[in-house]
């Protein structure tokens, strides 16, 4: 169809989602980017927060998609969005993503505390765990805005 463009998100464990939209908004690592039919070839890494998808106009979002993270690749026929972790801003649980931010905000305090203390290689060690660290906290939050954004 001329008029849309096929989207796919597909998550390490199963395909979400396959079907032909009007537009997809994407959180992409610099910064949100729509994709329409026609749409010029891209990669984009894509940083945590909401995929917007535009079943039958480019005025109303029909699902909103959280995402951790992952890749994107677009084509003017297709946007493939290769997520970390996906699932329907909708079936959030907020209790659970509120204790994920706090053990992830209690991790990366200790990490801080033990990058400060350490040297030599264990410094090397400790400051990529706390990089990985920083990268869930991120993720945990953005999971935890979405759902303050659709409570609005």
């Amino acid at each position: 169809m001329a008029d849309k463009v096929k989207f796919e998100l597909v998550s390490p464990e199963k395909l979400l989602l396959s079907e032909d939209v009007a537009m997809v908004v994407v959180p992409g690592g610099e910064g949100n980017f729509g994709v329409l039919p026609g749409h010029a070839l891209l990669i984009s890494t894509v940083r945590p927060g909401i995929i917007d998808v535009y079943a039958d106009d480019q005025r109303n979002v029909s699902q909103r998609i959280f995402v951790s993270g992952g890749f994107a690749e677009v084509t003017p026929e297709r946007c493939t969005v290769l997520a970390d972790e996906a699932l329907p801003v909708g079936e959030i649980d907020r209790a659970a993503t509120e204790a994920e931010v706090k053990e992830a905000e209690s991790r990366h305090a200790g990490l801080k505390d033990q990058v400060a203390r350490a040297t030599g290689d264990d410094k090397s060690d400790a400051l990529a765990q706390l990089r990985a660290a920083e990268r869930r906290l991120a993720a945990v939050q953005a999971k935890l805005d979405a759902l303050r954004a659709a409570a609005h």
